[in-house]
């Protein structure tokens, strides 16, 4: 497992390097509701692999939703010939990206620019270099810098999402892209593995995994490239979250018989008990801010999302539309709460705010579950078995753009979108 765990953290440790600095301005305000979507031409990269990187540019700032992106067929400008502001207003373009890739052994070096059509200027212009085996991370950090200085945010394309394949022998766990491509297992495997969840600097996971008929909780350390146990005990223990400084374990145990929520500290090793109902709690999810709970509780009757304070007081409440609801998960932000809910006898994709207002339905097709935000709030990742087996999805956070990223004949399950 070590050589698999090295070979992920270099994988996803190389970054294409910028040699000029970005001009500051934002283009798309994308925090106004009104926000106009953006036409922007990108064009076909000369030299060798620039089909490839210049159309994951185009895809990933398809996805968003914030960028129109034209089509190449109604480009007047040949990539070869200088930037002409006339041949973009006729077709509607307001952003232009012309680029040009080299090969030098094995490394490949990226010139992109970024044009203004409407000023008739240059935005930015900059240089990359990297393994010409990580194109696509190249090509992501391509549009991870064109969004940032359209939109004066990051981009989520060099994100990352934890995942677990299901078959008859075992699960394990995976991490991919957060468009579905690279998938790398990295050697971690159980007769049964549950909530693979991200430390808040995207350097270890949190999950629970039965071996030799005991329930364990571990944590896998990318930077020390191992993985320790960090808590058992009899009984089911289910990792829930960990909390912002990495040293705190939410999860749900049957230690003290039924099934309620504890803390564990790792540091003094300190295990605390935080509910104490006659029904089953689980589930727990930390709020960003670090002083909230949401939760899953039966003691109603069926299921449903509790949110309390860290320390388990004042519980209440929070849906009360259906009869079962659960896999609460926090916005990065903290002002939404998406969680799955069953609707005519099929599961689907539900976000809700804290104080219990404004919840919305965003999936409808087959069963939908397991939600995740993205580290900006404006995507979520769930699994569904609307085409036959269980996979993973991505989606806007309004619903829109529902499209599936692993592959037919994988049955994948429990995604968590990385924080970074």
């Amino acid at each position: 497992m070590k050589e698999k765990l090295l070979f992920f953290f270099l994988l996803v440790a190389c970054h294409s390097l910028p040699v000029t600095s970005v001009e500051a301005k934002v283009y798309i305000d994308i925090t106004s509701p009104a926000f106009k979507k953006l036409p922007v031409a990108i064009q076909e990269f000369e030299g060798p692999h620039g089909k490839e990187v210049s159309d994951i540019i185009r895809d990933d700032l398809d996805f968003t939703g914030v960028f129109l992106c034209l089509n190449r067929g109604s480009f007047i400008e040949a990539p070869s010939q200088p930037f002409s502001p006339r041949n973009w207003t006729v077709i509607g373009a307001e952003a232009v990206v012309k680029g040009t890739l080299r090969n030098d052994r094995n490394n490949v070096a990226a010139t992109v620019t970024l044009y203004d059509v409407l000023e008739g200027k240059e935005i930015f212009k900059k240089e990359y270099q990297t393994d010409a085996s990580l194109l696509r991370p190249l090509s992501h950090s391509i549009a991870n810098d064109i969004y940032r200085q359209m939109t004066g945010e990051n981009g989520i394309f060099r994100t990352r999402i934890a995942y677990i394949v299901r078959d008859n022998r075992y699960d394990e766990l995976y991490i991919m892209d957060w468009d579905g491509h690279r998938a790398n297992r990295i050697g971690v495997k159980g007769s049964v593995l549950l909530g693979p969840r991200w430390s808040r600097d995207g350097l270890r996971l949190l999950y629970s995994s039965e071996r030799n008929r005991q329930w364990g909780i571990y944590l896998l350390d990318f930077k020390k490239m191992r993985e320790a146990l960090v808590y058992s005990s009899k009984g089911t223990n289910i990792a829930g979250d960990l909390s912002s400084d990495g040293d705190e374990i939410f999860f749900s145990s049957s230690i003290g018989g039924t099934v309620n929520l504890y803390v564990y500290r790792m540091t003094s090793s300190r295990l605390q008990r935080l509910t104490a109902s006659h029904g089953i709690d689980v589930s727990p999810a930390i709020s960003p801010d670090g002083g909230r709970i949401a939760f899953v509780s039966d003691r109603d009757g069926g299921p449903q999302i509790f949110v309390m304070g860290r320390e388990g007081h004042d519980a209440r409440r929070l849906t009360f539309r259906g009869s079962y609801n659960t896999s609460p998960a926090w916005s990065p932000k903290g002002d939404r709460i998406a969680f799955s809910g069953r609707v005519g006898g099929k599961n689907q994709i539900f976000t809700i705010s804290p104080d219990g207002s404004g919840m919305a339905q965003l999936t409808d097709r087959g069963n939908n579950e397991e939600p995740s935000f993205s580290p900006d709030g404006r995507y979520i990742v769930f699994t569904s078995d609307r085409d036959g087996d269980r996979a993973v999805y991505i989606m806007r956070s309004n619903g829109e753009a529902q499209k599936r990223i692993t592959p037919k004949g994988v049955r994948a399950i429990s995604p968590r979108w990385s924080p970074n």
